[in-house]
């Protein structure tokens, strides 16, 4: 997309020396600084949606029945540790 825009004399001869001196077209340098600002405005992402988003969240897939055999495998150990029988 093409978009015309009107800069003072000043901020026109800034970028073409800064253009000069790297060696990038004007379109680069603006193009880069417009996704500086907006980037910058963005919301910050909470800790959950950088987990979900690298894959973290949902990848382990757990028994239904972790929760049970656990409470079951723990109370036996109290129990063997304590020399009676397990409920």
């Amino acid at each position: 997309m093409t978009t015309t825009v009107r800069i003072p004399p000043r901020l026109e001869q800034a970028l073409a020396r800064y253009c000069v001196e790297t060696r990038r077209s004007k379109s680069e340098v603006i193009i880069e600084l417009l996704e500086k600002r907006f980037v910058a405005e963005a919301p910050p992402r909470t800790p959950y949606e950088l987990a979900c988003e690298t894959g973290f969240v949902g990848a382990l897939e757990l028994d239904e029945n972790a929760a049970e055999n656990s409470r079951h495998a723990v109370r036996a150990a109290i129990a063997r540790k304590h020399g009676q029988a397990a409920k």
